[in-house]
């Protein structure tokens, strides 16, 4: 795990930055390739009633690391969605529990 999560972005081009992008996270956090997913989510964005372009971000879900790993994750994200297109972008960390997670019915 981790899981990021883009919004407000093209599919198409998250999709031709996602092997560096996740050739360059793995090497940070040092974990198996197939640990990573990524989602690109297909939001509609309304504001005053009418239908508007959404705010990039990147929501990542994982298990708690070092402030200085999830500096330079953020660095790393960032620097994907820019060369996709996307400046500025936001990149949102969210913690996972350990005994909150589970996979096949065993929390880790």
């Amino acid at each position: 795990m981790p899981s990021l999560k883009f919004k407000a972005m093209n599919s198409e081009k998250i999709k031709e930055v996602s092997k560096e992008l996740v050739d360059e996270l793995q090497d940070l956090l040092q974990c198996p390739r197939d640990y990573f997913n990524i989602e690109i989510a297909q939001s509609l964005y309304v504001c005053d009633g009418e239908y508007v372009s959404g705010y990039p971000m990147v929501q990542v879900a994982w298990f708690e690391r070092p402030q200085e790993i999830q500096d330079q994750a953020a660095k790393i994200i960032t620097k994907f969605a820019n060369k996709a297109g996307y400046d500025p972008v936001d990149v949102i960390f969210t913690l996972l529990q350990e005994n909150n997670y589970y996979e096949n019915g065993e929390h880790f």
